[in-house]
């Protein structure tokens, strides 16, 4: 597979030659496994722009570095208690050390705010006016939380981000971050809006009020941004809908360009000590709740001499761990940690069959189109997907795999199977499939739009 790097060089050759300027992208996270970020920084600074990237700081992460592809990396401190007014932040920080010696000498709980609002766990709805009063007040507590993240973020990027003349604030947690500088340096801002937030993960889950307290800030920040993007037609549609705005751009999240080797790569054989003939299904990605893990669990014992893979990280973790270690899934589950997106392709190539059964459990969950889709395809693995308006009609339209009921087991057993094991003439209309689409779905085409929207918004080419 071909670096990053060098594959990002070729990307807009024939938008023009650039005019540099300089570009500031937002992160709400440490951005170590954002691939879409790295992808629009190497892309943009390999045509001679001055890119920074500003993420939040994290264990074992540089806090100032400039990577290969030519763009540097700042990360910044971010703590709720930061977000707090003067006096309150000082009385908050008073608390935070107090209830850290608690903690060590085993007298208290956990200490408060070292998890960031997005990641913390949303609290089930019950029943009664007790639990229900308290589920609200949670809802309203994780509204106030994440202002005091954004607004923490914000004092701190202010203070060591460079003057841009576009700034690409990503998710709903990097654009008001991204608002703030454009005002400062009266640059352009980009949302980036990858996922319809009001209906996923804990946003979805809050309280209906805290919801649509969530959806009015959420609209009034995409008015303010001077362009919206997003991730695929489907979310693009919905988007225009509830901002009120004109239509976001689409750009897909597509993997760069990538040779693929003669011999496919063994790495999860060798990392694993698995049989030479052993099949692996590999799903990769984030470890949550609706994401079919658990189908995929149930799945593999009707797949023939076949390893689930599971890569990446997040609450279910312990989960895997205890299935994997059950004498009844007989060797046949395990569990990786994420790689680097540098490296990703070649360990996706490493897999039979890459398998994202997304479950239809929320709005943003039927209609995303998860990268995971697009790294399988340029690695030239066949894909088993959610039969959902995000995934199904590229899977339909180019042949890659097979799109099924993500919530039965049972259809997905078969799906893997038959692409393991059907009729060989079935099987090489799969990989001719894939060979159509690794021409299709590419970041190159997509970045392409990006330069364009990128230069009409600033009225210089990029």
């Amino acid at each position: 597979m071909t670096a990053a790097g060098s594959s990002a060089g070729r990307v807009g050759a024939e938008i023009g030659e650039p005019h540099p300027q300089r570009l500031t992208l937002v992160l709400p996270s440490t951005g170590a496994f954002d691939s879409r970020t790295w992808r629009i920084a190497g892309t943009m600074a390999s045509r001679g722009h001055a890119v920074t990237v500003i993420a939040r700081r994290g264990e074992g992460l540089s806090n100032d570095e400039t990577l290969p592809g030519g763009y540097r990396v700042v990360r910044v401190p971010v703590d709720p208690v930061d977000g707090l007014p003067g006096p309150l932040r000082t009385i908050g920080r008073r608390l935070r050390r107090r209830r850290a010696r608690q903690s060590a000498t085993g007298r208290g709980g956990p200490v408060a705010g070292t998890v960031a609002p997005e990641e913390a766990p949303a609290a089930p709805r019950r029943h009664g006016v007790i639990p229900t009063l308290r589920w609200r007040i949670g809802g309203a507590w994780r509204i106030v939380a994440i202002a005091l993240t954004v607004r923490s973020q914000t004092r701190a990027t202010k203070r060591v981000a460079p003057p841009a003349d576009l700034v690409h604030a990503m998710a709903y947690m990097g654009i008001p971050v991204g608002l703030a500088l454009g005002h400062r340096d009266a640059s352009r801002v980009v949302y980036d809006a990858r996922d319809i937030y009001t209906d996923a993960r804990n946003i979805a889950r809050l309280p209906g009020p805290a919801r649509r307290l969530f959806g009015r800030i959420e609209r009034g920040w995409a008015r303010r941004a001077d362009r919206v993007i997003t991730v695929n037609d489907p979310y693009a549609d919905v988007m225009a809908e509830r901002f009120g705005t004109e239509r976001p751009l689409v750009v897909m999240n597509c993997a760069l360009q990538a040779r693929i080797p003669a011999g496919r790569p063994r790495r999860f054989h060798e990392a694993l000590g698995l049989a030479p003939d052993r099949r692996v299904v590999l799903y990769h990605g984030g470890l949550s709740p609706d994401r079919g893990i658990e189908q995929l669990i149930d799945a593999i014992p009707a797949v023939p001499n076949a390893t689930l893979v599971l890569m990446g990280y997040g609450e279910l973790e312990g989960l895997i761990r205890a299935r994997a270690a059950d004498p009844v899934a007989d060797g046949r589950i395990a569990l990786m940690p994420a790689v680097p997106p540098a490296d990703l392709l070649e360990w996706v190539g490493s897999a039979d069959v890459a398998a994202m059964p997304i479950q239809p459990s929320t709005l943003n969950h039927r209609l995303t189109t998860p990268n995971k889709l697009f790294e399988a395809i340029m690695a030239g693995v066949p894909v088993v997907t959610s039969d959902l308006p995000g995934m199904a009609p590229i899977v339909r339209e180019t042949g890659c795999g097979l799109a099924v009921d993500p919530t039965s087991p049972d259809a997905l057993a078969a799906a893997i199977v038959d692409l393991l094991d059907g009729p060989e003439a079935s099987r090489a209309a799969v990989r001719d499939g894939l060979e159509r689409a690794r021409e299709v779905y590419t970041w190159e085409h997509q970045a392409q739009r990006l330069i364009a929207e990128y230069g009409r918004l600033t009225g210089r080419p990029w």
